[in-house]
């Protein structure tokens, strides 16, 4: 079982490398208006440290922006009216940009000019260092497998499709931790522990908000699982748990509500524009792009985990997690196949967190027989 972890480990390193590899050769001018948009967030950061939250257009005095978009061959580079990612507020009259502030800070924290290759190699190693906790995790054969199989797909997927937008990379990364802390959430005995693991949970999908606005709704299992509990058990425990995690995911959300509150006048106020917030419209189109995509394969192979888990779940713990993934699941598949835009990332999240958070449970379940012995949780027993 040693050498073949071993083993497994390596398989998993040969991909971060030649991901690594790949990502050493990316340009950050490529010629896409998301690319821009989140580089000129950066520098707002670099150039006002927190007043970076400002992104109204008038601050461009340097001409970073312009400049981009006229490397870019942007026909109306000069004019700030139709600059793209940047939305007319109509409470402050600002020109602003639509995206929430947590990309733009992350990257930011690397030197201008080599800002997206560090941000990919750096999500890049986080998921590598969940896939091999994970492959350490197992105490079966089938179970490192299983860790390793996903934990290469996880690594790989961090380069397609992840490569589409800045703000998957840092999702991706909050996505694999957050799966880790759900499953160690519910498999915690009732006591501090359980409520400071679901404090945690509750801030690191928050903070996950802030690099996308959608990843709000990652959410929404976690709240319709306490909601159900609370109902059918009404033990305070489950009230503080469901509490706390509202709490610190609020908490985490805050650059976003502070940057909408600047941008927009109110905490609560989209800086997206019309297109982005239009009301759900199912459409057959839409649904058939999403079926022919590599992400429906993500979200078949989350759903039908699901379902595996809870008929197969000995435990209350690996039960609650299949109830939170399903609801995220569903959520989410209501919202983006009802949105007029399609994208080749948008349920990657919801998919990539139910996968992580439902192998962790698989892999951290209370002990059980195999081969005649007692394994203790695959935590450390």
């Amino acid at each position: 079982m040693k050498y073949f972890k071993v083993l497994c480990g390596f398989a998993l390193f040969a991909i971060l490398a030649s991901n690594v590899r790949a990502i050493s050769h990316w340009s950050e001018s490529r010629g896409v208006y998301d690319d821009v948009c989140y580089l000129r967030q950066a520098h707002l950061f670099q150039k006002f440290g927190l007043g970076g939250l400002n992104t109204d257009i008038s601050r461009d005095d340097d001409h970073y922006l312009s400049s981009k978009l006229r490397e870019m061959g942007f026909e109306s580079w000069n004019d700030p009216a139709t600059a793209p990612c940047h939305s007319l507020m109509p409470a402050t009259q600002k020109r602003v940009m639509q995206y929430p502030p947590g990309t733009g800070f992350v990257l930011a924290l690397f030197p201008q000019g080599f800002q997206v290759i560090p941000l990919y190699v750096s999500a890049s190693v986080v998921v590598f260092g969940l896939a091999l906790l994970a492959i350490l995790y197992a105490r079966t054969r089938s179970s490192m497998l299983l860790a390793a199989g996903f934990g290469c797909l996880a690594v790989y997927l961090m380069i397609n499709p992840t490569k589409a937008s800045y703000s998957v990379a840092p999702t991706m990364a909050a996505c694999a931790l957050a799966g880790l802390l759900t499953a160690s959430f519910f498999s915690a005995a009732q006591g501090w522990h359980r409520l400071a693991l679901a404090g945690l949970t509750g801030l690191l999908i928050g903070l996950s908000v802030n690099f996308r606005l959608p990843n709000l709704l990652l959410a929404s299992g976690y709240f319709l699982s306490f909601g159900v509990s609370l109902l059918i058990s009404r033990k305070i425990q489950v009230a503080l748990q469901g509490g706390l995690f509202a709490a610190a995911f609020l908490a985490g959300m805050a650059p976003t509500l502070v940057a909408n509150a600047i941008n927009a006048g109110s905490p609560f106020s989209t800086t997206y524009g019309a297109v982005d917030a239009t009301p759900p419209d199912f459409s057959f189109g839409v649904l058939r792009q999403y079926v022919a995509d590599t992400q429906f394969v993500l979200l078949l192979l989350a759903g039908l985990w699901t379902v595996v888990m809870w008929r197969s779940s000995r435990t209350g713990g690996t039960r609650q997690v299949a109830v939170v993934t399903a609801g995220n699941l569903l959520v989410n598949l209501a919202f983006f196949m009802s949105h007029p835009v399609f994208t080749p990332y948008y349920t990657v999240p919801v998919a990539m967190l139910s996968l992580w958070s439902l192998l962790f449970a698989s892999l951290i379940e209370p002990a059980e027989r195999v081969d005649g012995a007692v394994i203790g949780r695959a935590a450390g027993a």
